[in-house]
């Protein structure tokens, strides 16, 4: 039976992308060495490594003085990294979840933090408007899509101070305005490659401006000075991250697959709000269109499980919604044909039906 994989992460990866891993892992560049097993000072992967630096910028088209990293450490480490490297006395954060409340606990180690706002009230159900950043902050800090409950913000937001964003979850998802960031970050396993490699993309003139030391493996401009190549890279992840890289461009970049996306979530999104079972969770206008969340109507609560486990019959797998917020997510990421939806959606109604 085909599975439809709406796993958050780690998650769907493009057939593309398995299919020359697959194939780099048996004999990687014709050396007759696995992927698994060549250095990564081989000339063979720094042509990958630079090859993948080159096709980040030529996607999300980052600007001369940007830097893009392949480091270690998930996004959680990225938490502590930017404080470490960016926050001198004081930094303002955006709490819209999880992931933000996790970041604002690392900067507090390293000065004041300033949670300019927070959708704590609500559950995390929609993303803040009203708010001003503190313009001698050193940074503003925001956390673009929420996987667990499901809000993103969906544009480049003007601020008069740098502006740094976990986009661990959303990155390809749309266009980039880069120049209005200092630093944008996120963990590969959505839209990007096995989990293993975290991206960063710096604007090298940001760096260098707290007073701190800071060890050797936690200083980005270690990391640029190397070209990601300080220690061992996590080799197999950036090869993958570059095969999507490379089914990117084939699919028409960013701007292509921003269409794709929108029409995805739009079809879960209209299937739920037509339903007389389901419902959404999110304020509409913040919904994601990576993660959608919903969950039974009240006098239906009780079927969650049961749809669930209706839902694996068909192939469908990882619509359970993260154990905080309970109900179900679809994880909607680029890799995700549309079939899949179409198919989730076809059980949906059949389930209804039934009752």
């Amino acid at each position: 039976m085909k599975k439809h994989n709406f796993y958050a992460g780690p998650s769907i990866l493009s057939e593309y992308t398995l299919k020359n891993t697959a194939e780099a892992v048996e004999n990687f560049a014709g050396t007759g060495l696995s992927i698994l097993e060549i250095s990564h000072r081989s000339k063979e992967f720094t042509a990958v490594i630079e090859e993948a630096e080159a096709m980040f910028k030529e996607l999300l088209d980052i600007p001369e003085g940007y830097r893009v990293l392949f480091l270690g450490g998930g996004a959680s480490m990225q938490f502590c990294m930017v404080p470490f490297n960016m926050l001198n006395k004081k930094a303002s954060y955006l709490d819209t979840g999880t992931w933000s409340s996790k970041a604002i606990k690392e900067a507090k180690l390293f000065g004041e933090v300033d949670v300019v706002a927070s959708s704590k009230d609500k559950n995390y159900t929609y993303i803040p408007k009203e708010y001003t950043v503190a313009p001698d902050s050193d940074y503003f800090h925001i956390t673009t899509n929420n996987t667990i409950y499901g809000t993103e913000i969906r544009k480049d937001l003007d601020v008069n101070v740098p502006l740094i964003a976990d986009m661990s979850s959303d990155i390809f998802s749309r266009p980039i305005d880069v120049k209005k960031y200092d630093i944008i970050y996120g963990g590969a396993q959505k839209n990007l490659a096995p989990a293993g490699v975290t991206f960063v993309i710096v604007k090298e003139e940001a760096l260098g401006k707290v007073e701190r030391a800071i060890p050797t493996m936690l200083d980005y401009r270690t990391h640029v000075s190397k070209g990601s190549m300080f220690n061992t890279p996590p080799v197999l992840p950036i090869y993958s991250a570059l095969q999507t890289l490379k089914w990117y461009k084939q699919m028409g970049g960013v701007e292509a697959l921003q269409k794709i996306d929108e029409a995805k979530a739009a079809k879960l999104y209209d299937a739920i709000d037509s339903s007389r079972i389901f419902r959404g969770t999110v304020n509409p206008e913040d919904r994601s269109i990576m993660n959608v969340c919903f969950v039974m109507k009240d006098d239906y609560k009780e079927l969650e499980k049961e749809f669930v486990d209706f839902a694996s019959t068909k192939g469908i797998v990882g619509i359970k919604g993260h154990r905080s917020v309970g109900g179900f997510r679809a994880s909607l990421y680029n890799a995700l044909p549309e079939s899949s939806v179409d198919v989730l959606i076809a059980a949906m109604r059949e389930f209804e039906n039934k009752l």
